[in-house]
Formats: structure tokens, sequence, C-alpha cells
């Protein structure tokens, strides 16, 4: 798989307008073909008292407004949406950015969130096995006219999503997390792209080995999944994510999102396409 550079910015403690001119600049830079956003209603980092922008609602206004970006959130919270409810979300985002949604989902984490919100925050096993059903409630209403499914935790009957996602047979699955027990086997079944949540290039090795381990029990290739990983940017100091990218390409990481954090200077997806973009690519393609 070719290398596939991306952006990423936190819709927090910042303004719609700074995120949509980043956004659009992207748009006009070919060597960057993805965009992200993040899943929170409240600020992750720092004072959570600033502004945070809903991640659905925001990539839809971007989806509008871009032309070339694949985008997604990286990753939707399965916790805050019934999966039918999120089936519908991601199709409508899809057909409003003309087929260019990754859909990228996990398990959900945020104790802080939930609990200001109300929003239960399973026990982790049981958190991961919902997340499991949640992929094959959505996978059925992108492709089958009325689905119907009785699992343990969430039931559908006749569930129509209509339209349908552009992309056929559905918009990529984007899978954040790495436990090695459960989450990298929903990985082996169900994900396009994986992302490493973090913890150092000898870490995402061994994750790297148990994922293909999984994909090997379920009769998968492990070369169908792309391995993807955030890098936090610097932008006073883009040399280091450089270096720690190449570390991560040479163990076979191949989808790579450049991770910013407000504030957003002007130019910036410029300039990280000049300092770390195109001297990698000149580097391993």
């Amino acid at each position: 798989m070719k290398l596939r550079f991306g952006i990423k910015t936190a819709p927090q403690s910042t303004t719609y307008q700074d995120l949509q001119r980043v956004w659009l600049e992207a748009d006009t830079v070919p060597s960057i073909e993805h965009a992200w956003l993040f899943d929170h209603f409240m600020p992750i980092n720092g004072d959570t008292t600033e502004p945070c922008f809903e991640g659905w609602s925001l990539l839809s206004a971007f989806a509008a407004q871009t032309t070339r970006l694949r985008m997604g959130l990286m990753v939707t919270g399965n916790t805050y949406r019934h999966p039918a409810v999120l089936a519908n979300i991601g199709a409508t985002v899809d057909v409003i950015s003309n087929g260019r949604l990754d859909f990228g989902i996990g398990a959900g984490w945020n104790e802080t969130e939930h609990t200001a919100y109300g929003i239960e925050l399973y026990k982790p096993g049981e958190r991961i096995r919902r997340f499991g059903e949640a992929c094959e409630v959505i996978k059925r209403m992108w492709t089958e006219t009325a689905p119907t499914f009785e699992g343990k935790y969430y039931q559908i009957k006749d569930a129509y999503c209509e339209p349908k996602p552009i992309q056929k047979p559905y918009p990529p699955f984007v899978i954040g997390g790495s436990g090695e027990k459960l989450t990298l086997r929903i990985v082996a079944q169900y994900a396009d792209i994986w992302n490493f949540v973090g913890g150092g290039v000898e870490l995402f090795r061994q994750k790297c080995a148990t994922l293909d381990e999984h994909c090997a029990a379920v009769g998968r290739d492990p070369g169908t999944i792309e391995r993807s990983i955030q890098i936090l940017v610097n932008p006073d100091n883009m040399a280091a994510a450089r270096d720690e990218i190449r570390t991560y390409i040479e163990a076979g990481a191949t989808h790579i999102i450049l991770n910013l954090r407000p504030p957003y200077l002007e130019n910036v997806v410029h300039s990280m396409d000049e300092e770390i973009v195109q001297p990698l690519k000149a580097e391993f393609e």
C-alpha cells in the first residue's frame, strides 16, 4: 500500500472559521488525502469550559464545502449514539460528500464526558462487545434493504436506511483501538483501516502482529487492512514529527495522520506538506 497522508484538527478551543480555513486549505494540497475531526462534546485536554464543536455536524458542513478530501471522525464513540441512528448519519455524510466518507468508529472511552452527559460507560468487556454488534448493525443497514438484527445489546427490525451511502458496498470502516483480545478481533472482521492509539513504535509492531493473527483466524488477508497512526505535529519543530513518522513507516504504517492542535497557523497545511510529507514520500516512494 502506498503512503497516504492526512490531517486531524481537534474541534476544540478554536473557532468554526479557523477550522474551516484549515480544511479548505487541505483540500487544495494534493498530497493531503484525508482529514479528520474527533467525536467529543467537551474539550478532552485543557479547559473543559472552552468551545467544542459536535463532530458529525461539523463534518457534514465540511463535506459540503470540500471536493477532494476523504474525511471522517477519528473516531466516533459507539456509546454516544444508537448504531441505527449512526448508520443514517454516516450515510447522509457520504451522500453529501459524494462518496468521501471514511467511517471511523471505536468503543468509546471518555469517562468525564459520559458522566457529565448522563451516558452510561459500560465496563470494557461489554463496551467492546457492544461495539462489535454495532459494526454489524451499521454494515447491514448500509447493504440490506430493511435489515433485522437480534443481538444481545442491539435489536433492529425492518430498519430502513435510505438513501444508502454512495460508496459500495459501504464506506470503509476505520477502527481505532488496540485491545488484543477483543478489539483487534473486531478490526480483523470489519476494518479497512486500523488506527493505532499510541504507545511507541515497538508496541505498534506488537499490535500489528496480533492483528495479523486475528486475520488468520477469520480468514482475512492482513494486507487488506491499512495500518494508521496519529502523530502530533508541533509547527515550530516539524522535523521531530517527520523523524517519528519515519520509524512507523519502517514498521508498516501507511496511513499517516498529522495531528494539529489550535491555534491553527496560516498556511500550516502547506508547511507540513513541504517539511514532512514531501520528504517522506521522496524517501519511501
